[in-house]
């Protein structure tokens, strides 16, 4: 009897251990395919991918808070419009080579679009060639480039506003005089647009004053200040000075103040900015160019969207600009285009 009970026993376990040998491989590849990017994974990743495009956003640099206001304004337009994006830029505004790195690294990632803000006018070019090639649209925001590859370009008419720049200044220290200029590049499309719109208005409608020195501080803080000091002392009799960024204002108002001529020089910049905005409250700076960096950073994006989806897109896309000092920078038309 007992031989017999032990016997039935090990016929259920032969048959249970078939069973289990039957179903194990069946559950296999369900494992594999997971955790080895099998076909169904490698199905739904392109799917997923596509979903949300990657757009990145190659600015000048992140030392100024422009570019901070910029990106808040690409941000913004990301989560709008359901899109991936990375915004990044060089240390300095003077990193040409740098910033043509950053781009070849977008263009390696097969991007969806691109977005840029070119510090060389033409040294990009090459690589908005290879991004045309591959079917890349490309959306140039606060400074194009000299090609007509970009789809659009979101910006500000930097001709103009300078131009403005310099009829305040011409109003200011009674339309005579000397006067100086500090730009942050002349490679970029914004420092060209900035200096010749105030220089060339100066030339035109300015007959009695004198343009004594054209600078350009990369927007550095420091080089911008080294180059206004010397400028001043060499011109004791100067009566103005435009600084084209905020770097490049910056240093001018370094270089009034620390020479001790705050009230002898009138000083108008660009942009905004919590030292630029202190000045201007206090009366070292007579005023500056606000552009809208916000709506800037967000009609770039808008764009790019736009072009990937096949939308017809403006190809220059005119953010605006403003004067502002002390009697209007508390204004609820001002106060929103100003950061700190």
């Amino acid at each position: 009897m007992a031989r017999k009970l032990m016997t039935g026993l090990l016929s259920v376990l032969v048959v249970m251990a078939l069973l289990a040998g039957c179903a194990a491989p069946a559950a296999a590849p369900a494992q594999p395919a997971a955790e080895t990017g099998g076909e169904a994974a490698t199905e739904a990743a392109p799917a997923e991918a596509a979903a949300k495009p990657y757009i990145p956003v190659i600015s000048k640099g992140f030392q100024h808070q422009f570019w901070q206001a910029v990106e808040s304004g690409a941000q913004q337009a990301a989560v709008d419009y359901n899109v991936d994006i990375t915004f990044e830029g060089p240390e300095s505004e003077a990193m040409v080579d740098k910033q043509i790195e950053m781009l070849q690294a977008a263009l390696a990632k097969n991007p969806a679009a691109i977005c840029l803000a070119a510090l060389d006018s033409k040294a990009v070019i090459p690589l908005l060639e290879e991004a045309q090639t591959k079917g890349i649209p490309v959306v140039g925001f606060d400074s194009g480039v000299d090609s007509d590859i970009p789809v659009a370009t979101a910006a500000t008419d930097n001709l103009a506003a300078a131009a403005l720049a310099a009829d305040k200044m011409a109003e200011l220290i009674g339309g005579e005089g000397k006067i100086a200029v500090l730009v942050h590049d002349q490679t970029s499309r914004t420092g060209i647009d900035r200096r010749d719109g105030f220089v060339n208005r100066i030339n035109e409608a300015y007959p009695n004053i004198e343009i004594v020195n054209i600078d350009y501080g990369a927007g550095d803080h420091l080089k911008s200040t080294d180059l206004a000091k010397a400028v001043i002392q060499a011109n004791p009799d100067l009566k103005g000075y435009f600084g084209a960024n905020e770097g490049s204002i910056i240093g001018v108002l370094n270089a009034i103040t620390e020479l001790g001529k705050e009230g002898q020089i009138v000083a108008i910049g660009y942009d905004a900015g919590r030292q630029q905005l202190d000045a201007i409250r206090s009366g070292v700076e007579a005023g500056a160019i606000t552009q809208n960096p916000v709506g800037i950073g967000y009609k770039c994006v808008e764009a790019a969207y736009k072009a990937i989806n096949g939308e017809p897109v403006d190809k220059i896309i005119d953010t605006g600009f403003f004067w502002y000092d002390a009697t209007n920078m508390d204004s609820e038309e001002i106060t929103p285009l100003l950061y700190e």
